[in-house]
């Protein structure tokens, strides 16, 4: 399907060159700066003008055109252009500024902001803007930078995401409608998504399950879809990037094109990236010393390959999109971690930073989702169809353990997971007062395992939910919102025995050889109700919301019927088929004042497990592995984040940030103890200064942050404790206007961890074993436009 696409577009090209092309801008007739935004239309001919005022439109079939251009607020212009005798002619329009007396109008449609408002779900919007000036090696730490939102970090190019505090499957990551299915479960396993092209991401902070059903007990992180494109019309980029610290070089190309109702988009990402650097020479875990050469934590390097094509097509009742997609990744495992093998392996780490030994993991995501909106007038009708494939190698050197032979390959662990995903659901309108949703969703899992080693057995999971709720307008500035939600799901896992004997004693004292059984099959149902209640309130600048919310998640495989011996994190973890579904009560508050030059917001919250599942090490050993256990306590916990900035003077903006989250256990086995990966208290400032555009530079642009974290002294035994730390963080964004009569070039510099400061945070997977976050880190991204 890509290679059509681009074939199309090749197509296009070769036809524009025999045919005219009208080029030119469109300037205020009073100031004489350009107009963005401004419509060009003729016959068959269509064009908006760039943030430069310039406009292009290929394929004009006519010597002599007539056009149309216009904006809002100005006047109208209509130019009759000879284009066999003024080919290559830049015309000039300029537009004058116009007042419209109008009649009385009734305006039905809201702003997203507005509607962000009204509702008193706690959300915060993540722009397109923001992406494109924060991004880092993964979305997770792209969004980091958001209070209350942290990873856990799995080296340079993977994490996963943390909203308050929690993370796993707490959080559920959905795309264009679809939740994410992968091996989200484990703590090395990232998300398989390309950032490159996201533009809008919704993050919604609190329980969520009212809407997304099990996995949203503690928030989500919405990509949504992108706009469609404009009719007529032809875009794409290409974003070139470097960075330092691991020797990255990644480029990514994006094309979207539009005639009148169909349209498509598509997108191609490679990343090659080498062993990432720390500031420090060696590494000290439970008395081992592991130097490092070149200060490069080893086995680390990694490649990324990414592609997805949509199609798609809108009309005035309908609007539909197909996507097909696929993530594939290679990465090392930092060879210190797995199981200790650098001390007995014959592999020579350090021969290249870029080499990608054993151990390492390949893992490869395939999706293909449909969304369609239908508007019958009085009712909209939205459906989400969706299937994904995720398919986990992990390898490592066939080294035996205990029993177990010599393994014949490097596949110690294999995960497959299909899923099947399909959601419906009805938005509509009772008086003008209520607006009610109304809605199903299902999901079908097929989850199979491979290898010489075993973890989690093979299993199969259906879960099916309904939900309504409405958005009951009081009056334009007071909206109540309340709903309910059913849930019931089944999951079956299958009996898993050994490939190889081991010898057990017997009740008479003698031994025999007995294939172990780590695994039966067994059949679980989990059912829930989950409801909603909330309040926002208006008044002028300033948005007051409350939430009361039920929620809840059903156990997971691992969780179920784990029994093996997980070697990334050097323990033996055992399941608990009597686990009950968590089921939480959050009450969430959030104020925010808005002005032009200045805002603030405050959101605190107040959160309790009735049976939060957890991994409780035991004082019994495997081997010489010690043994955990998954088990259940009640859990309380509250905090919130705080948000703040200025436009003091012309030009300078400071902002100013800080999330706290505590947390007890108030029963069970670690009563009083707080929870695992449990972040401390951080704050952000940061100061931006806009300079004038000087030689080919538009905007630039030049931020610094300051990140300065509290020690974490609450840990759940065996964690340790992780002492606090200060970081700066640098960076310089500019357009420049490198191209004649094209888009500008957006640059981005930025220079991370500017005084190599070693640093240890506290939700890093590699925290666990000494491994400090990386050092200095230098980042040139080149995005260049073209239409």
């Amino acid at each position: 399907m890509l290679s059509i696409c681009l074939f199309i577009s090749i197509c296009s090209t070769a036809t524009a060159q025999n045919s005219f092309k009208i080029k030119g801008s469109v300037l205020d007739a009073n100031t004489l700066k350009p107009i963005e935004g401004a419509n060009i239309t003729g016959n068959n001919l269509f064009a908006v003008s760039s943030s430069t005022g310039e406009f292009i439109i290929k394929n004009n079939k006519k010597q002599t055109s007539s056009i149309t251009i216009s904006h809002v607020g100005y006047a109208s212009e209509t130019v009759t252009i000879n284009l066999k005798n003024n080919a290559n002619k830049h015309i000039k329009v300029l537009l004058k500024e116009s007042s419209t007396v109008l009649n009385e109008v009734a305006v039905t449609g809201k702003t997203k902001r507005r509607k962000a408002k009204e509702s008193p779900i706690v959300t915060h919007t993540v722009s397109k803007e923001f992406l494109d000036k924060n991004r880092e090696n993964s979305l997770m730490q792209t969004l980091s930078k958001i209070p209350g939102v942290s990873t856990i970090n799995i080296g340079s190019g993977q994490s996963k995401p943390v909203i308050r505090g929690l993370g796993f499957n707490r959080v559920a990551v959905v795309q264009n409608g679809i939740k994410h299915e992968a091996q989200q479960w484990g703590n090395d396993h990232g998300l398989e998504i390309d950032q490159q092209g996201i533009e809008n991401i919704q993050i919604i902070k609190g329980p969520a399950s009212l809407l997304f059903g099990s996995d949203a007990i503690a928030g989500v992180v919405n990509i949504q879809p992108n706009k469609i494109p404009l009719q007529n019309s032809f875009n794409g980029d290409l974003n070139i990037l470097g960075e330092s610290n691991n020797d990255l070089l990644g480029v990514s190309v994006g094309l979207t094109s539009r005639k009148e109702k169909w349209f498509y988009r598509t997108r191609l990402t490679y990343r090659d990236y080498g062993d990432y650097k720390v500031p420090t020479s060696k590494i000290n875990y439970e008395n081992y010393i592991f130097e490092l050469h070149k200060n490069n934590l080893r086995n680390t390097a990694g490649k990324e390959a990414n592609a997805s094509v949509s199609i798609g097509y809108v009309a005035d009742n309908i609007k539909t999109e197909t996507l097909f997609s696929n993530v594939n990744a290679k990465n090392g495992f930092f060879a210190n971690a797995h199981g200790l093998e650098v001390r007995t392996s014959k592999i020579d780490y350090d021969t290249s930073n870029r080499d990608i030994d054993l151990p390492y993991h390949k893992v490869n995501h395939f999706r293909v989702s449909n969304n369609t909106t239908v508007n019958t007038g009085e009712h909209i009708l939205h459906f989400d169809l969706g299937f994904q494939n995720n398919k986990r190698e992990e390898h490592s050197e066939p080294i035996p353990h205990g029993y177990m032979p010599k393994p014949p390959n490097t596949k110690e662990r294999v995960f497959t997971k299909n899923t099947y995903t399909l959601n419906a659901r009805d938005a509509f309108n009772i008086h003008n007062k209520h607006h009610m949703v109304m809605g199903v969703n299902m999901e079908l899992q097929n989850n199979t395992i491979g290898g010489w080693g075993f973890l989690i057995p093979e299993y199969n999971r259906f879960t099916v939910g309904a939900f309504g709720y409405d958005q009951f307008k009081i009056n334009s500035n007071l909206h109540l919102l309340a709903g309910a939600r059913y849930d019931y799901g089944i999951i079956d896992t299958k009996a898993y025995y050994d490939w190889f004997p081991s010898t057990v004693k017997n009740n008479d004292g003698s031994t025999s050889q007995e294939y172990l059984q780590r695994s039966k099959n067994k059949s679980l149902n989990f059912n829930n109700l989950s409801a909603s209640v909330g309040l926002s309130y208006i008044n002028n600048n300033t948005t007051y919301k409350i939430n009361l919310g039920k929620s809840f998640r059903m156990p997971l495989a691992n969780e179920l019927a784990s029994d093996g011996v997980n070697y990334h994190m050097y323990r033996f973890e055992k399941g608990n088929l009597d686990l009950k579904p968590e089921v939480a009560y959050q009450l969430d508050l959030d104020i925010n004042h808005t002005k032009k030059q200045f805002s603030l917001g405050i959101s605190p919250f107040i959160n309790l497990f009735e049976n939060y599942i957890y991994l409780n090490p035991t004082s019994n050993y495997f081997e010489t592995l010690q043994i955990y256990e998954y088990t259940q306590s009640k859990v309380f916990r509250f905090g919130g984040e705080f948000n703040a900035s200025t436009t003091v003077i012309k030009n300078v903006t400071l902002s100013a940030s800080a999330e706290y989250v505590y947390s007890r256990q108030t029963s069970g086995l670690k009563k009083d103890f707080t929870l695992p990966f449990s972040p401390p208290l951080s704050g952000l400032f940061s100061a931006s200064y806009q300079f004038k555009d000087f030689s080919f530079f538009k905007r630039p642009l030049i931020s610094v942050d300051y990140k300065i974290t509290a020690a974490q002294e609450e840990i759940v035994p065996p964690e340790q404790t992780t002492d606090g730390y200060n970081v700066l963080h640098m960076s310089f964004t500019s357009k420049m206007n490198i191209f004649k009569n094209s888009a500008p070039v957006d640059l981005r510099l930025k220079l991370n961890n500017v005084f190599n400061t070693k640093y240890y945070n506290h939700t890093s997977f590699y925290r666990l074993i000494d491994v400090p976050e990386a050092g200095r880190n230098i980042s040139v991204s080149l995005t260049i436009p073209f239409k």
